[in-house]
């Protein structure tokens, strides 16, 4: 594929390190994507009609709910916010993201003044978190301990399929809102649902599958580590007065235990994948009907495949959505089945 070089749209391009193809038209984008997860998955030797072609992002830009900065008091007196350079570890200043939602690119210039004014006499280096959710509030923490707690009343919310998904600046979230609902169609359209099926939501975060989910299962099952998130879960569970919903505080290699017969799993583990104790503790969960693994990132994601290959399950399916438009990121879909033995 012949490759047409395009303007960037931000000034920044090539210096900061946050994006990549921005000189390249999206059609460009999602065919190296599609190629690079062809690539990444050949391990597998899977059908190529296995995998599917990339599903792309409504927004191309003014997508990211969420940006990182970083912050530092040079020892000249000048204050730098932006994000670190691709070459080095200096900070490269911005004033503006093309990624980022409009209310946070437009918010930057004013949060490096409220950081300036807030910023303590010992501080010289910060990590700022800002974010914002559908109703366009910006909200931003990361001086001092719990500057990343929020009330309630400050929560951010998105919504899908008539239910508000509340999170907050401590919590994890997914960080395009304009490409959910795609997710979330996707996997409703699974033959998979029925007034039977339990839905384990695994790494559950703040509930986003569960809840979204809940009105086609019997029951859901929630398990949550991080304490931001299973109060946010928490909270969203009696927001909507669910009486199928079920949270469970820990591990999930310690508190899954044994799966209901043709129940569903829904696993969304950090970027790192799954851990030993877990993989362990899901190969061996073959009373699920299916498993479905949503990773960020498909390195580790085929590292951990290759185990349930290897262990008696199958790959059904492989879709990846372009969640991270204008980097070199790639949130992928599988959907696993066991292998049933069949009857002599």
């Amino acid at each position: 594929m012949i490759q047409i070089q395009v303007k960037p749209q931000c000034g920044y391009f090539g210096e900061c390190g946050g994006c990549a193809y921005q000189n390249l038209s999206y059609k460009q984008e999602l065919a190296i994507k599609d190629r690079l997860l062809q690539e990444i998955f050949a391990p597998l030797k899977l059908k190529s009609k296995m995998i599917e072609s990339i599903i792309p992002s409504p927004d191309e830009y003014h997508y990211r709910n969420r940006l990182d900065f970083s912050f530092r008091k040079t020892l000249k007196g000048e204050y730098l916010l932006g994000f670190k350079s691709e070459q080095s570890k200096f900070i490269v200043p911005i004033e503006s993201c093309s990624i980022a939602k409009e209310e946070i690119s437009d918010f930057i210039p004013e949060l490096k003044d409220a950081v300036i004014r807030t910023l303590p006499p010992d501080y010289n280096i910060a990590n700022l978190v800002v974010r914002t959710g559908d109703d366009g509030r910006v909200f931003w923490g990361g001086i001092g301990r719990h500057s990343l707690a929020q009330k309630p009343g400050d929560y951010f919310w998105t919504e899908i399929h008539g239910y508000k998904i509340f999170y907050a600046l401590d919590t994890f979230f997914q960080a395009n809102l304009s490409i959910l609902p795609e997710l979330i169609n996707k996997i409703r359209s699974f033959r998979l649902w029925n007034s039977k099926t339990i839905l384990y939501d695994l790494y559950s975060g703040v509930g986003l599958f569960g809840i979204s989910f809940h009105d086609r299962v019997k029951q859901v099952v929630m398990i949550e580590e991080g304490v931001p998130s299973i109060k946010l879960a928490k909270f969203n569970v009696d927001y909507h007065h669910l009486e199928n919903v079920e949270i469970r505080e820990g591990k999930v290699e310690q508190l899954l235990g044994r799966v209901r017969k043709d129940s569903v799993a829904i696993i969304d583990p950090p970027r790192k994948g799954l851990s030993d104790d877990a993989m362990k503790t899901l190969v061996k969960a073959k009373k699920l009907k299916a498993l479905l693994y949503l990773s960020c990132n498909p390195s580790t994601l085929v590292r951990d495949l290759v185990h349930f290959v290897k262990r008696g399950w199958k790959i059904n399916t492989v879709i990846p959505f372009d969640f991270f438009p204008k980097t070199k990121h790639i949130e992928t879909l599988v959907c696993l089945k066991p292998q049933r033995r069949s009857k002599s």
